[in-house]
């Protein structure tokens, strides 16, 4: 018994132990990390405007049913990629290029994106992110022709993810657990798929002014406070509620689910979720970031501490800023400098960011939420897109 406690013990310890992520921020260094990270994307884009793909497989992929699954992921890896993109404030030729052929995908193949079938609803990641896309593309339009476009594709993502709406209120990614299937999805409402989901309609109606329901929003927002625990924890799932202290709900596997979740909460007016809480939370996240980290690039879901899986790393650090953003102007500055170390840091050779193989739309996806999030970094330390 003792030894199982000493191995526990050191093995919480070699966590605490990593080597802090060490970078020098400055103008000059993230003005080149998000070039090289732009770069990538241009790089890697497809011939039609989208990003990533089914190949890259390996001995234990994520269930995708054909084809319908492989269009949800590439609609939120193109999202995030071409909102990366536009955040990054490139304007060299190439980039701009990339973006209207990013563009002209979106309004091509976002009305068509459905679930794949009745056990999977991961199209919610496509609607919220091609959400996303759409209010950064509203935003640099330069006709209110196009402008009134991106608008409607908008709204109309907006009311297609609301079909998909769980019986419990709020959004999952799968509806397998139970053996039945519906029509209205009975599966696993997850809060932050509900999270990520509330605040891309939010900022589709705060950019563009699209209409909200607010039967859906009512519904959902008491599903995520369903999920929340004392502490601002939040548990994986719907299911979980009754588990709150099983590894993957407590603070350290919650540190990425908690960003959106009080993100969210705070957004649509939750008075709980005070400025102490998202200070305590976003100090928590860069503290404990290595728990994160060692799950970072593993092909098991779920399999290290506090069952952590990779693809909990940028999503964490893109929710960070959302969160935050909540905070007064000097507190955001001194967070962004902190962040900007870790995304500086976990930047690979070739430009991109990842954290887990996910068939070709891992370093998409993962660019993108690190664009977003270095870019917003960089505004709040008041450094410029392109220094001279």
């Amino acid at each position: 018994m003792k030894g199982a406690i000493a191995a526990i013990v050191f093995s919480v310890a070699s966590v605490a132990a990593q080597e802090k992520p060490q970078a020098v921020v400055n103008e000059i260094t993230v003005a080149g990390s998000i070039r090289r990270g732009v770069d990538f994307l241009i790089a890697k884009q497809n011939p039609n405007g989208s990003w990533g793909g089914p190949t890259r497989t390996k001995g234990l992929n994520i269930y995708a049913p054909l084809p319908g699954a492989h269009h949800a992921f590439r609609a939120g890896a193109s999202g995030l990629a071409l909102s990366g993109l536009i955040d990054s404030g490139d304007t060299r030729p190439e980039t701009l290029a990339a973006i209207a052929k990013g563009a002209a995908w979106m309004e091509s193949e976002l009305p068509k994106l459905r679930r794949a079938d009745q056990t999977t609803t991961y199209n919610a990641w496509g609607h919220a992110y091609g959400m996303r896309a759409l209010a950064r593309l509203y935003k640099i339009a330069k006709t209110d022709e196009d402008k009134e476009k991106w608008k409607r594709l908008a709204q109309e993502q907006c009311d297609l993810v609301n079909r998909y709406m769980d019986l419990n209120g709020g959004w999952g990614y799968l509806d397998i657990y139970d053996g039945l299937t519906t029509q209205k999805p009975t599966g696993i409402t997850t809060s932050f798929t509900t999270a990520t989901v509330l605040l891309a309609m939010r900022e589709a109606r705060d950019v563009m002014g699209i209409k909200l329901d607010d039967r859906i929003v009512k519904a959902s927002l008491a599903s995520v406070e369903r999920q929340r625990t004392p502490d601002f924890s939040y548990v994986y799932s719907h299911s979980h509620i009754y588990r709150p202290r099983v590894p993957i709900n407590r603070p350290a596997g919650s540190l990425a689910r908690s960003q959106a979740c009080n993100a969210t909460l705070r957004a649509f007016g939750d008075d709980k979720v005070t400025d102490e809480v998202i200070n305590t939370w976003a100090n928590r996240f860069i503290e404990r970031e290595g728990f994160l980290s060692i799950g970072r690039k593993r092909p098991v879901p779920h399999e290290t501490h506090f069952q952590i899986s990779g693809y909990f790393y940028y999503y964490g650090v893109f929710y960070f800023t959302q969160s935050v953003e909540f905070l007064p102007a000097i507190a955001q500055k001194e967070h962004a400098q902190k962040l900007a170390t870790l995304i500086l840091f976990r930047q690979e050779k070739d430009g991109s960011w990842w954290d887990y193989p996910l068939y070709d739309y891992h370093q998409p996806y993962g660019t993108g939420y690190a664009l977003m999030a270095l870019s917003w970094c960089r505004d709040k330390m008041g450094m410029k897109p392109q220094p001279e």
